[in-house]
């Protein structure tokens, strides 16, 4: 019986390390991918991200069976990334401050968007279901930001919290020239200087 208790947990040890290496694996991939999808676009080779990321290409395919799993992870990590960034900011900012700071993280994220563009619209299914879910997750996210701007008297309430994402989108996305980022970041200070006023 004490051998038996022993081994145990011995036992489960290796299991539990596959997890982690498993997870370490599929962020390795997540990010190589990102890295290979901003140089090459749609041409991204799946070969080379798995030498990016140090596995094999059957590791690749063991997480991700299809190169539309892949790509939609990249594109779902960067909203994952920008929702949690709100939460962090929420804590540790003034409200002024943390909405501020999380409009010019939007602003890198529809920089990584614009670059995965080509890439993005190669998706069988297209990228409508990819944008509508992460519009949606993004829309809850500032809105929860400026009402707390609001409720700290930092920002008037007759904002449209979704109005801030539209106008910053439009200088990315309508006929943008190599200055759009320095563009929507000076919106951006205008925007909230005009509602702190």
């Amino acid at each position: 019986m004490a051998r038996t208790g022993v081994a145990g947990p011995t036992a489960a040890a290796p299991g539990r390390k596959q997890r982690a290496d498993a997870a370490r694996n599929r962020a390795r991939l997540v990010a190589a991918a990102k890295q290979v999808v901003s140089e090459q676009g749609a041409t991204a080779s799946l070969e080379r991200v798995a030498r990016e990321a140090g596995v094999s290409i059957a590791t690749l395919y063991r997480h991700f069976p299809e190169r539309d799993v892949l790509i939609e992870a990249v594109y779902r990590e960067e909203v994952d990334s920008l929702v949690g960034a709100a939460s962090d900011l929420a804590r540790e900012r003034e409200p002024i401050e943390a909405l501020r700071l999380w409009l010019l993280l939007f602003v890198d994220f529809l920089e990584v968007k614009q670059g995965m563009s080509e890439v993005l619209g190669t998706l069988i299914r297209g990228p409508e279901p990819l944008f509508r879910e992460s519009s949606d997750r993004l829309a809850a996210t500032v809105e929860t930001l400026v009402r707390n701007a609001e409720e700290a008297s930092s920002l008037r309430a007759d904002i449209q919290p979704l109005d801030l994402l539209r106008a910053i989108g439009g200088i990315a996305n309508v006929s943008p020239d190599k200055n759009w980022k320095q563009s929507a970041v000076g919106l951006i200070e205008l925007l909230l200087r005009g509602l702190q006023e």
